[in-house]
Order: structure tokens, then sequence, then C-alpha cells
């Protein structure tokens, strides 16, 4: 392996951006934010249990010269990307911040058995299920020791040097996935809750009484009524105007509902059905597609489709131990 010298980039004072790479997945890098204090420091989120991303990380730690003894970790949500190196890093002394509802998922060990039982009954073929759930980047997975982690609330405030970060509830992506403001500097680390170049993947995979885009709607609307300067994102580029962003997000998912709808005007069909159907940001056709794409397509279809059914725009019809969908 080739080691090439990480990103780093000073955003604010005390506040670092390194740039992780992850191998082979189309998101290319996640965005670790490093706050150093003179007593303790704080990294935003850390990259996946990968070697790639280890040597990344630790190189750039070195070259900022932290000592992982005085430093603590928030995890902004629970997926493998985000969450994946924190026990590589975190010492006795560390404090390991992490959600209620993402903490509960992780002490779930059902979640793999309900999405297998859930989405093939949606068009997806079992066999390509099967598959897709085992080189899911969470599928390998291992966690540690998961009563380390320290789980804050709505409003909590973490103290690191001179930034009071507080704590900013905002379901969507996760089911708990949190945000950290901080008020003076007008600065949101957001994880995947904002992001620039791409829209943050709302997946709906387990349970049909969830309806996770409407919660990432409103999530998104809890941020827009809030005074930010700067958006710092789990993925990609800063974001500079907040607002502009977060309209951009919200009209693409209204424009996706759009895009289902007409499908549905033409005949009834399946969530995999729809997903081969619409448009997506990826290169080729929906057959040539990797399977772990089309099992994040389908299940962001069934967010749009929960939240359709809601809003009594589409039914969701049983045919056996199979649904489908038509337009209301």
């Amino acid at each position: 392996m080739i080691l090439m010298m990480p990103q780093v980039e000073e955003v604010l004072p005390a506040i670092y951006r390194i740039e992780v790479p992850l191998a082979g997945s189309p998101l290319k890098s996640i965005n670790s934010y490093l706050i150093k204090g003179k007593e303790r420091n704080l990294i935003i989120d850390t990259g996946m249990d990968t070697d790639e991303c280890r040597q990344a990380l630790g190189q750039a730690l070195r070259l900022l010269n932290v000592d992982l003894q005085k430093t603590d970790f928030f995890i902004t949500h629970f997926h493998a990307d985000h969450l994946g190196l924190v026990f590589q890093l975190a010492s006795e002394k560390s404090s390991v911040f992490l959600n209620g509802p993402d903490l509960a998922a992780l002490k779930s060990a059902i979640f793999w058995k309900k999405a297998i039982g859930f989405v093939p009954r949606h068009g997806f073929p079992e066999s390509e299920a099967r598959y897709a759930l085992k080189i899911h980047p969470a599928s390998s997975f291992k966690l540690k020791d998961l009563e380390k982690f320290k789980v804050p609330s709505e409003g909590d405030t973490i103290t690191v040097g001179n930034y009071c970060l507080q704590c900013l509830e905002t379901p969507g992506h996760s089911h708990g996935n949190m945000c950290l403001y901080e008020p003076q500097e007008k600065i949101l680390f957001s994880g995947d809750h904002i992001l620039g170049d791409i829209t943050p993947n709302i997946a709906l995979n387990i349970d049909w009484s969830y309806n996770p885009l409407k919660k990432y709607i409103s999530s998104l609307e809890k941020i827009y009524n809030i005074d930010v300067n700067l958006v710092l994102p789990g993925h990609r580029s800063i974001i500079s105007n907040c607002r502009q962003r977060i309209t951009e997000l919200i009209n693409h998912h209204r424009q996706r509902n759009e895009e289902i709808l007409a499908v549905l005007k033409k005949s009834p069909a399946n969530a995999y059905e729809i997903a081969s159907k619409i448009s997506w940001d990826m290169p080729g056709t929906w057959d040539h597609f990797p399977v772990i794409q089309k099992w994040f397509a389908v299940s962001e279809v069934l967010s749009h489709l929960k939240d359709l059914e809601v809003k009594g725009l589409v039914l969701c019809e049983a045919l056996g131990d199979n649904f489908i969908f038509r337009r209301k």
C-alpha cells in the first residue's frame, strides 16, 4: 500500500479537518474533525476500522501532535465510516459520546435478520439482498466495549478549548443522528445530516411503521432556524451557505417524491422496480449498479414510499408475502 500525506486543513483556530480515505466507496473519504484544547482534545467521527483509515488518521494525528490520552470522541451517528475506528483510538481516559437511539441499535443483535426479512418482500432478490448485507460496510463491524459510550441529550454541551459545543438531535439519516453547534462562531458539525456535494441516504429497511424522511425534513427545518455561518460536514466540501443547502436538500426530496409518483402513474410497482426506473447520481444503468448501491437505492425509495403513504398519495398492498405500491 502506498501511503500519501493525509489532507489536513485548519478551518478555524484549533479546528482541523482531516480527510480520511474510504477505499472502494463512492463517498471517497470521510471528514474527521479535531478540536485541540489545552487540557483535552475532541475528535468528531473517525473513519472505518480499516488499515487505510487507521494509517491516514494516525498519520494526521501524529502530524498535529495529538496525545490520545488527552482526547475524547464524539460520534455523530453509528454508521461504520463514522464510528469504526473509535475503539482503536480511544484510551482508558477517553470519553466517547454517541446518541441513545444509535447506541440501542448497536446493542441490538437482530438488525440484519430484520433487514433480510423486510427488503426482499419489496422486490429485492433475496440472494442479492444476502450478498449486499454480507458486503455491507457494517457487516464486519466489530464492537468492543459498548458500555464505554456516554449518551448525550439535546442541549448538552461539550467544552473544548475556547469552543462550547451544543448537542442537537437531528434524526433522519439515522434514528438518533446528532450534530454539534458552536453558537459563538456559528459552526455546525453536521455529520451526514447536511452534505454539500451529495445527498445523505435516508433509508427505510427494517420497520414500516417508521417514517425517516419526515424525521429528516423536520431536522433540516430545525437547523434552518439556527444561525449557521459554516457547516463542517461528514463528507466532501465545507458548506458556507447552510440555508441554501437545506433548501436544495428539501427540494431534492420533493422532486424524488414526484418522480416516484410519475412511475406509479403508469402502473403499480414494488420498491425494487421503482428504484430501477428513477434517476440516480451513479454511472451506468440500473443493471450495472453494484449490488450494495442497489440496496441503498431501494432502502431510500422505501423511505419515500412510506412518506407518500402517510401523505395519502400511495397505497401499500400485500400480494401474498410481498408488497406492491399504487397511486391513490
